[in-house]
């Protein structure tokens, strides 16, 4: 463990030095590089904003009107057949737009039941086993401008079905 702290510790400071002195030696301009990527940088910052903004604001919406309950109460009867607990349906659904959405529902679970509880724990464990689908669909493909995405969604559902499926194996053997 101490060798992995170590190695944690000292990985950046080899990464930059080795990126630095590969460039010093090839001959290659290091800082104008360094701050052509950085403007490249923000310029694909201000190409996603716009997208960025109408998905947390989405969130929001979802969250405050009370929709995102009124949903989770008409699938929980679906979701107790697959063994998944009520208060972890909204974090399944809001995890596939955003994380930090989630990451907040989540924090409410672990403060009304506990962290250490078969919720809390399942919670946990099903921000590990999924990924915020159309965050990345809508930002990754519109930043390089892709408008057909062809099974994108398709496989991303199934990769969501099989961490979630992943999630109630874990949590409840």
């Amino acid at each position: 463990m101490a060798f992995i702290m170590f190695l944690s510790s000292c990985l950046i400071p080899l990464i930059i030095f080795y990126i630095t002195g590969f460039g010093l030696l090839s001959g290659r301009p290091v800082f104008d590089d360094f701050l052509k990527g950085a403007k490249d940088g923000m310029k694909t910052v201000f190409q996603i904003l716009p997208t960025l903004v109408g998905l947390i604001t989405a969130t929001g919406i979802l969250r405050a009107s009370g929709f995102l309950d009124f949903l989770a109460g008409l699938l929980e009867t679906p979701a107790a057949f697959f063994h998944l607990p009520a208060p972890v349906v909204p974090v399944l659904l809001l995890r596939l737009i955003s994380n930090s959405a989630a990451t907040g529902l989540v924090l409410d679970i672990f403060k009304e039941y506990g962290a250490d509880s078969a919720v809390g724990m399942m919670a946990s464990v099903l921000m590990s086993c999924t990924e915020t689908v159309f965050y990345c669909i809508s930002i990754y493909f519109g930043t390089v401008k892709i408008t057909k995405t062809r099974y994108t969604l398709a496989g991303a559902a199934v990769a969501t079905a099989a961490g979630t499926a992943a999630c109630i194996f874990l949590t409840l053997s």
